[in-house]
């Protein structure tokens, strides 16, 4: 009964496969849908709630844990500390920075019974200052590094594109607090170095540039994109040099691609579109002069924090890689994050149709029998149907890895036909060859 309970069946998922693939009704909702919007629409990865906000539903809230697990071990391996901040911030908070003003109409914004006035945090430079403010830190405890993960709001005038360019959305944050600008660079460098590791496991192209830093604030910031034609960036890059940056920080910058601060003749930039998901900020004391965040310092004097901060757009990561890896009519995941690993199909109902069935479980179980299998298997247990019209959804659905038992899954030795969609490749493994392979799958 135990390795039952760990049993996942397509029939008792939160899923509606007999869906039409939705279709725009005019010229407007056609701009605002992608590739990757139609897909996740389709496919029951995210639902519609209201006009630029959307619901995650079973199989994205698995990929989102999965990328936050994976967030955490980097974070965690650069010192973050992960903490929880409130979504409502003080008005009072935002107009001592400056920003009330400056992040406009953006910002949401709403009254308490007692007419006090506050936003639903877009960011939280203000909100982490102020707590160390209120703490005594000694110069002992640094650097501090906290970062948390959680859902933030922005009023965007024109939603598009699912959770692309939405009003809601999932986001890591991490503010770091160092003794002066040498020790804040060196945390710069090692978080960056971590966003690296983290896009590098994910394993889907991307590109790192230098950015504007914008509403944030400081002189030294980095973008990551992935390259796509729904980005609503533009970068600047030269295949012949070590060239890369945003084309609105070139503009700010007067580095314009006619001069670029290279030779004209070693320097030929190339315009490309990029979604950005992940962006970090050298801050400095912008914020600590103002909240004045201090720490004790040897000599007892009290010194305003260097500071960092660092965003991924976990959301977007997770749509943008759709993005880039889909075909039209079929999802396509980072095996890393995929909602889940195997999809296993038995032969349909007929004389030995019960069979089959008790034999997908088994197989279940032997995968799941290993601690990084467990909750990665689903069982199509649609048993009317014809093994290849379960392997189309299977295939649609984007399941690395899927294995079909037919006639010969019965036979001594069994065998099995798998398919791994990445490659597009189908080979006939043995049970033992299959369990090979099933080690060999990486997971999070």
């Amino acid at each position: 009964m135990g390795s039952y309970c760990h049993r996942r069946y397509v029939s008792r998922l939160f899923q509606n496969f007999g869906k039409l693939q939705p279709k725009m009704k005019t010229e407007q909702e056609a701009g605002l849908s992608c590739n990757s919007h139609k897909l996740m629409l389709y496919n029951d990865i995210i639902a519609p709630s209201y006009f630029g906000g959307f619901h995650m539903l079973p199989l994205g809230v698995r990929a989102l844990e999965k990328l936050t697990r994976l967030v955490d071990q980097e974070m965690q391996t650069v010192g973050g500390q992960k903490i929880a901040m409130t979504t409502l911030a003080k008005e009072s908070l935002w107009q001592k920075s400056g920003r009330w003003e400056t992040a406009g109409a953006e910002l949401f914004t709403l009254k308490d019974r007692q007419k006090h006035q506050f936003c639903l945090g877009p960011t939280h430079e203000e909100l982490v200052t102020q707590l160390l403010a209120n703490n005594q830190v000694s110069y002992k405890q640094l650097p501090i590094r906290l970062y948390q993960i959680t859902r933030k709001f922005r009023d965007e005038m024109a939603p598009k594109y699912g959770l692309l360019r939405g009003r809601e959305f999932e986001m890591k944050d991490m503010y770091t607090f160092d003794t002066n600008k040498d020790t804040a660079l060196e945390t710069y460098n090692a978080v960056c170095e971590a966003y690296d590791r983290i896009f590098d496991r994910i394993g889907v192209e991307y590109v790192k540039v230098s950015g504007a830093t914008g509403l944030i604030g400081g002189d030294l910031s980095h973008e990551y994109h992935y390259q796509t034609d729904v980005g609503q960036d533009s970068v600047l890059l030269c295949d012949r040099c070590e060239v890369k940056m945003n084309k609105e920080l070139a503009a700010v910058d007067g580095s314009l691609p006619s001069s670029c601060q290279l030779p004209a003749t070693d320097c030929e930039l190339q315009e490309r579109k990029g979604i950005e998901v992940g962006h970090t900020f050298y801050l400095g004391t912008k914020y600590s002069s103002i909240f004045n965040a201090a720490y004790r310092s040897q000599e007892g004097q009290n010194i305003h924090y260097s500071m960092c901060c660092f965003g991924l757009g976990m959301t977007r990561i997770i749509q943008s890689t759709v993005e880039v890896l889909s075909t039209e009519n079929n999802l396509r995941w980072p095996s890393l994050i995929a909602p889940h690993q195997i999809y296993i199909i038995p032969k349909k109902d007929g004389p030995r149709g019960s069979e089959y069935l008790a034999a997908a479980g088994s197989l279940s179980d032997s995968f799941t029998q290993r601690p990084h299998l467990r909750g990665e298997v689903v069982i199509d247990d649609r048993m009317s149907m014809t093994i290849g019209r379960r392997q189309v959804d299977a295939d649609r659905l984007g399941y690395p890895y899927i294995v079909i038992l037919g006639v010969k899954a019965l036979e001594s030795p069994a065998l099995y036909e798998v398919v791994n969609v990445a490659k597009g490749e189908t080979t006939f493994m043995s049970e033992d060859q299959l369990m090979a392979l099933a080690d060999t799958i990486e997971t999070i």
